[in-house]
């Protein structure tokens, strides 16, 4: 019985949304069954099992009948016929509650378990869902259990503002006046918002313009005197001091800030995990001969490297060329020759948790490095800052690289 039990909360777990939406309609009906003795249909294959241990097996489903279904609303145990020694009787033979409630009412009286749902939140949230005019299914309602009630709220307050107002063109994702939603909520539950509110809101809005901060490098140009710190904006009226053979991509405001001269160079401070898709687009850095990106020694630091390189390696809808990206300060070697500065607390002390996220866009001795800071077993540290190596090491690797880069390169 114990094991027929627990397999009706199984089922109950995977199918309680649908059960849920069938409750407003939203879904087919949902009934919960179990079979109670899978493969034991003929007299003969009794006697294989003993006839002893059938009828102890039949006298404890009869005392569970008695006990938790006869009376219950919804729960039944369905009999089939089994001839055993020329006598045919009635068997039970399956284990059936018709709606959620009934299996819930059966698993409660006979476990102290509860469901691995809270099934009065559940419904809660599906009646609210309905009554905001959103997509109630069974992947909606799962994605919205999962949220905090805080983040419940604010997205049954977005389905009615979204409802109310059908173009969001004005705002851009951080702006959009929803009763609630504070500026990066969109980022992180915008899909959601678009399967219950049947609109991609992050499609309509304005997009928000790359702003990128950078300094020029290149001593011939900083002999001049002239502005050495500047900033380039989408769409903005502006040309660079000079156009770069090479750029360097850059995490830290100081090692932009701070960079040893560099010949033809212009360093870029990046955007943290939105680098990839802020800088991809800017055509003058797709323009230059040569593009690096140079990071944290980390999980964050590779991530943002693969999502750069997966970006830059394709061609933009506008016809700009893929563009190779190349790291520097980021393999094996550096992640030894800089160990001494490894770190495993972050600024607020807190342990820096491992990554077990598949990054396609490493090279190999990338790849052997981010496999050490973020493997899920011991590591001795997990991450290297990149501001603790020295920037005379970053200019020295830098231009060792580029002498033995060819002039046209392909994506790794």
């Amino acid at each position: 019985m114990d094991e027929a039990v627990e397999a009706l909360r199984h089922k109950m777990d995977q199918k309680w949304a649908e059960a849920v939406c069938a409750e407003r309609g939203a879904e087919a009906p949902v009934n919960f069954s179990v079979p109670l003795r899978p493969g034991v249909a003929t007299g003969k294959r009794v006697g294989e099992i003993g006839y002893v241990r059938w009828h102890e097996w039949y006298a404890a489903w009869r005392a569970f009948d008695t006990q938790f279904v006869s009376g219950a609303a919804g729960v039944e145990i369905i009999r089939k016929p089994v001839t055993i020694r020329g006598v045919t009787d009635e068997f039970p033979a399956m284990l059936v509650a018709d709606t959620l409630a009934a299996a819930i009412e059966l698993v409660a009286r006979t476990q102290t378990k509860p469901p691995a749902i809270d099934m009065d939140r559940a419904r809660s949230l599906a009646a609210s869902l309905a009554a905001v005019g959103a997509t109630l299914s069974p992947a909606t309602l799962k994605a919205t259990c999962r949220l905090a009630d805080s983040d419940t709220t604010v997205l049954f307050e977005a389905v009615s503002w979204l409802r109310d107002h059908p173009d969001a063109s004005a705002w851009t994702a951080r702006q959009l006046p929803v009763p609630g939603m504070h500026s990066k909520w969109l980022e992180t539950h915008g899909t959601l918002l678009a399967m219950v509110a049947g609109r991609d809101v992050r499609a309509e809005v304005r997009p928000r313009l790359a702003v990128v901060h950078l300094t020029y490098v290149d001593p011939n140009y900083t002999a001049l005197g002239r502005r050495r710190h500047d900033s380039w904006t989408t769409g903005d009226v502006h040309d660079l001091a000079y156009e770069p053979r090479v750029v360097l991509i850059v995490e830290n405001r100081d090692c932009r800030l701070w960079f040893p001269p560099a010949t033809d160079t212009i360093i870029v401070e990046g955007s943290g995990k939105a680098a990839g898709s802020l800088l991809a687009d800017i055509a003058w850095i797709r323009a230059a001969e040569h593009i690096f990106y140079w990071g944290d020694i980390d999980a964050d630091g590779y991530a943002i490297l693969d999502r750069l390189r997966a970006m830059m390696t394709a061609t933009t809808p506008d016809g700009m060329s893929a563009k190779t990206v190349h790291s520097i300060l980021m393999d094996a070697t550096d992640l030894h020759r800089y160990a001494h500065h490894g770190v495993n607390h972050d600024k607020a002390g807190r342990p820096i948790k491992p990554s077990s996220t598949r990054l396609t866009h490493l090279i190999q001795a990338e790849a052997a490095a981010y496999d050490a800071v973020a493997t899920a077993g011991p590591a001795p540290f997990r991450r290297i800052e990149q501001e603790a190596i020295p920037l005379h090491d970053a200019a020295e690797r830098l231009k060792s690289l580029i002498d033995t880069l060819p002039t046209t390169t392909l994506s790794p």
